[in-house]
């Protein structure tokens, strides 16, 4: 009788054991360190869109006026020959 319960305690005690080891993969981290962490994160929210930024006129207001300066400051070199 008490090899049957020794079998039967063996058997769940292993059964424990696998179920025990499997819960413990499941939390394992997908990454080794937090750059390869912060790298997926990144280019997950690039995917999403989230990083894209308006364009702003800006830019090309600042290249229109320094060229009228520049232009400006040729034709007052010209004109005061």
């Amino acid at each position: 009788m008490k090899a049957c319960r020794t079998r039967g305690a063996n058997a769940a005690l292993l059964s424990l054991e696998a179920a025990a080891a499997s819960a413990r993969s499941g939390f394992a981290c997908l990454f080794s360190t937090s750059d390869e962490y912060e790298t997926a994160l990144i280019s997950e929210r690039r995917a999403q869109g989230r990083y894209a930024r308006p364009r702003s006129p800006w830019p090309a207001i600042i290249l229109v006026g320094c060229a009228l300066i520049v232009a400006g400051t040729a034709l007052l070199f010209v004109l005061s020959r």
